[in-house]
Formats: C-alpha cells, sequence, structure tokens
C-alpha cells in the first residue's frame, strides 16, 4: 500500500490496517521515500501529487474504490465484508473518495514529516526495494 506519508487521513488509514490486518499481509510504502517515489513513477502515478492511496493488488496498481476494496477483501471478518463497496457504482464511490482526497489536509491535517513507525512496525514498511 503506498500512501502519502505527511497526510493524517493516510496515516490514520495504516494505523488502522496495522490494527485489523494482525496477519501482517498489508505491507507498507510511504511516497515520501525514495523507493515509494520510484515505485509509483514506475506505475505512472505523481508521487508528488498523490490524489489516492495505490494497492499493488498481483502486480496491478489500484486505486480510489478498488484499492480501498482489495484491502478490505484482505482483512478478517467482518471487516472484509466491507469490500461490497466495490459493487456500488465505481463514478459514485471514486467521486467520495475524490471529494474526501482534494479535502484531505483541510479536514484532517498534515504533518511536516512522515512518521516514523515504532520498532514492532517497521517490518511492515517497505522503504527499500524488496
Amino acid at each position: 500500500m503506498l500512501f502519502d506519508g505527511v497526510c493524517n487521513l493516510c496515516n490514520g488509514a495504516v494505523r488502522t490496517v496495522m490494527a485489523i490486518d494482525r496477519r501482517g499481509v498489508v505491507r507498507f510504502v510511504p511516497l515520501q521515500t525514495p523507493y515509494g517515489q520510484r515505485l509509483a513513477g514506475s506505475l505512472g502515478i505523481d508521487p508528488h501529487s498523490p490524489d489516492s492511496l495505490i494497492f499493488i493488488d498481483q502486480g496491478r496498481a489500484l486505486t480510489k474504490t478498488a484499492a480501498f476494496a482489495a484491502i478490505l477483501r484482505r482483512m478478517p471478518r467482518p471487516w472484509r465484508w466491507l469490500a461490497v463497496i466495490d459493487r456500488l457504482p465505481r463514478r459514485l464511490t471514486d467521486a467520495a473518495y475524490d471529494w474526501v482526497a482534494r479535502r484531505r489536509y483541510r479536514l484532517f491535517g498534515r504533518r511536516k514529516h512522515c512518521v516514523v513507525p515504532s520498532q514492532s512496525q517497521r517490518a511492515r514498511f517497505l522503504v527499500d526495494e524488496p
């Protein structure tokens, strides 16, 4: 999961996924790291102006509702049941996603620097190419 490391909403999403995903299935890459920037660039995504979190699913870069649903499908029950969002009209769900994404700094705030993961969380973060 590539995410905007200075966005409070994005960091909250990472903390939430880490708390729910106790098996450690989902890994995280801040877009502000050199690896995150290279990975985003290779996927055709501007790492300096992210408008969505990005989830790499079997080599495909998913964004917006598709990324959110793919992450939910990897969570334990009952959380994975929320992946039903993927069956709603994509135009509506992506429009709602875009509305929040455009206002995320104003609504949730922004950090000057990426959050440094704790020692126990570091294994879940990819900062160098695997």
